[in-house]
């Protein structure tokens, strides 16, 4: 029986004294030994947790106690290992980097879609359904028939928006009407800001899959399921697979991509230093860091001691420093 529990969760909600927040969690998380990064803004919280049960139920019991966040959802999945090192709470400008000002979810987000209902509203013809997630994250899976708009980070998504707006682009208008869109991410965060920015951009129709890709594969049986591959998550399991069971990548940890077992056989893989996908894109610097770096994890390995400094945490992975993982 897996014996830490995951907790991820999200809420747009205004918290006007979120620094005045940060020290107390910071304290209580780690009084119930609990570990993972949370972020606090303006605009909300966002974050992922784990620890061992009692510890997690009591940190979420402890948000909750805010009569802000009493109705703060959260997915949940075990492990047989913890997957985080280390507990941050941090403060941003933003609890997910979209970097257009006046951007509300509480006031212009798009329609949620239960995951039972997502399947239909993507296989209608003329729905225009977004991944808004970052490259690395839909190489190794996302929904038939979505588009993938190649972002680095969120921040590309409204470049990406108008571009596509012009006549010939996917959301161009057809016949003085822009198209139905349907948006989705990891674990809802994203598609929410990013179908209320859609919302500003004049598409009325506009659509997003309520507690994303986890809940979706969590709730959908792997029979009835549109989605193809796995779901990159920030955090040691890397990807989960139907039922939120731990997938098949792991990751290289020299740019935090995931891999696979065929990149990992590649003569271009290097543990700790490369793979197929940064071998070229690393200076010499670089790699001679690296190589010292996995000769100490080795060391301690060998030794049976931890050498966190090699592991992943939920703000190393990816370019938003842990923004992205809901």
């Amino acid at each position: 029986m897996p014996s830490f529990l995951t907790a991820a969760l999200y809420k747009f909600v205004t918290l006007t004294d979120f620094a005045a927040l940060q020290a107390p969690l910071q304290a209580f998380c780690e009084a119930n030994d609990v570990r993972g990064t949370l972020l606090l803004a303006e605009e909300g919280i966002n974050g992922t947790i784990a620890g061992p049960e009692d510890g997690v139920r009591a940190v979420l019991a402890h948000l909750r106690s805010d009569p802000r966040l009493a109705e703060l959802a959260h997915k949940e999945s075990w492990s047989h290992k913890l997957p985080f090192y280390r507990m941050k709470v941090r403060l941003k400008r933003e609890i997910v980097t979209l970097g257009v000002p006046g951007i509300n979810p509480n006031q212009m987000a798009g329609q949620y879609m239960k995951p039972q209902d997502w399947n239909a509203l993507i296989s209608e013809a003329g729905v225009v359904v977004v991944d808004t997630r970052n490259n690395y994250e839909v190489g190794i899976g996302t929904f038939e028939g979505a588009v993938d708009p190649h972002t680095q980070s969120f921040s590309e998504l409204p470049a990406w928006v108008a571009a596509q707006s012009a006549p010939g682009g996917l959301l161009a208008e057809k016949d003085g009407k822009k198209p139905k869109v349907a948006m989705f991410c990891t674990g809802g965060i994203r598609c929410e800001k990013s179908t209320a920015f859609m919302r500003t951009q004049g598409f009325d129709e506009v659509y997003h899959l309520e507690g994303g890709i986890l809940k979706y594969l969590e709730t959908v049986p792997e029979t009835d399921s549109l989605w193809q591959g796995e779901c990159f998550v920030f955090d040691e399991r890397v990807s989960v697979v139907h039922g939120l069971a731990t997938g098949h990548y792991d990751l290289c940890r020299a740019c935090r991509d995931p891999i696979s077992a065929a990149d990992k056989a590649s003569t271009l893989y290097v543990p700790g230093v490369s793979c197929p996908g940064c071998h070229d894109k690393k200076t010499d610097e670089q790699k001679r860091g690296f190589i010292e770096r996995q000769r100490q994890v080795d060391y301690a390995n060998r030794r049976r001691q931890p050498h966190i400094g090699a592991k992943l945490t939920s703000s190393s992975a990816g370019s938003n420093d842990g923004e992205d993982q809901a």
